[in-house]
């Protein structure tokens, strides 16, 4: 892996049209984002959030421009990225039938981690995401919250230097919202970069940046307090409103 890849991921004229119902889900949409960076893409629903996601990624290949991601490119690259990568997708990932423990034990050994190494680093993950007394439960048994915990423990257990959210805290109380974001602050101050999805505009605040997208687009990019500034906003959710100007976005 190229270590000395100024960004963790660039995206250069992407461009995404699925060939049923002629949909152009992402509109020659360009990123850099840094390294150890927490980065929100902020939008409706259906506003090509996902689809990008599954761009960088991998998951979906683009019908035309450039991805890369800790300077090898996608999809081409994506066997090698996929080793320092993890994804906890908007729909959860994690097998229903299975325990706590065994999603966990399953993902890490599709990384390749060794028995001692996987077996230190779920005990690590499970108290700090307070799973630890459910360790033995059926997933399917869980509460949403909780299952959406076991989702980031898979996506984080082989220690990965990227992480994407898609949709990670949305339908989830405000005490299990704020753990979250203290534990992605966290592991910020590690060096992990954090790209992540939400249709929640309030989200936005608490990240380094924030790329506005709509229809596929990406219509403004900046700190919160650029952002704010430069439209004359008190919130994230007023520039996304005089940015549309008066728009209605078709959720």
């Amino acid at each position: 892996m190229s270590q000395a890849a100024e960004w963790a991921v660039e995206a250069l004229d992407l461009v995404k049209v699925y060939k049923e119902g002629n949909i152009l889900a992402v509109d020659r949409l360009n990123l850099k984002i840094g390294r150890g960076e927490i980065y929100a893409l902020i939008g409706a629903n259906g506003s090509g959030k996902t689809t990008c996601i599954n761009i960088l990624t991998g998951i979906l290949a683009p019908t035309t421009g450039v991805v890369k991601v800790l300077g090898m490119e996608m999809p081409r690259d994506r066997k090698t990225i996929s080793k320092y990568v993890g994804v906890a997708p908007q729909e959860y990932s994690v097998y229903h039938d299975l325990t706590v423990e065994q999603n966990v034990r399953f993902f890490g050994r599709l990384y390749g981690m060794s028995n001692n190494e996987l077996e230190r680093r779920m005990e690590e993950l499970l108290q700090i995401l307070r799973l630890d007394e459910r360790r033995r439960s059926v997933v399917a048994n869980l509460s949403g919250g909780m299952r959406r915990r076991v989702s980031i423990a898979c996506a984080l257990i082989h220690n990965p230097q990227l992480v994407f959210f898609d949709e990670a805290t949305v339908g989830i109380d405000p005490v299990l919202r704020a753990f979250f974001w203290e534990y992605f602050r966290s592991l910020k101050k590690q060096g992990l970069t954090i790209i992540l999805t939400s249709h929640v505009m309030d989200e936005a605040e608490k990240a380094d940046r924030i790329g506005l997208i709509r229809a596929g687009k990406l219509i403004e990019e900046g700190t919160p307090k650029q952002l704010k500034h430069k439209h004359g906003a008190d919130t994230i959710e007023e520039v996304f409103i005089k940015l549309s100007e008066g728009k209605i976005v078709d959720e």
